[in-house]
């Protein structure tokens, strides 16, 4: 008795998802700066308190958080603004996050925003089952 067996071409291939989120406005002009050296592979989304801010950065997916906390004016170097502001977005930035394999967060850890916006985001990141970086500054 013999038989044979044939397996289809199972070779794939995956590139990981790769999202790098710029927090505030240091985290922004990181995003921004990659995107100048012509960073590829990845897809960079800014989040800020800042309107203005959001208008002028690079990145082609931007999310004004905090609107009723801040009114689009920036947390005004307040850390507790910054968090209160990704609490009252967390749905819009478990949204954007949604099938990342990979989530950097780069900010700074001098303002509003960044210090206090960027851990929230992160434990989303975590939650969302990406593998999760930040990259900070400490002036």
């Amino acid at each position: 008795m013999s038989f044979s067996i044939e397996f289809a071409d199972e070779t794939q291939e995956y590139q990981a998802r790769i999202k790098v989120i710029g927090c505030g406005g240091s985290g922004g002009n990181a995003v921004n700066t990659m995107i100048n050296l012509g960073l590829e592979g990845v897809e960079f989304i800014v989040v800020n308190t800042d309107v203005q801010a959001l208008n002028v950065n690079a990145a082609a997916t931007k999310l004004n958080i905090g609107s009723n906390v801040t009114r689009g004016l920036g947390a005004g170097a307040d850390p507790e603004r910054g968090r209160k502001a990704a609490m009252e977005d967390a749905q819009r930035i478990k949204e954007l996050i949604a099938g990342a394999d990979m989530v950097f967060v780069t900010a700074g850890m001098g303002g509003g925003t960044g210090t206090g916006a960027a851990p929230v985001i992160a434990q989303i990141a975590r939650e969302e089952g990406a593998l999760t970086v930040g990259v900070v500054t400490k002036p």
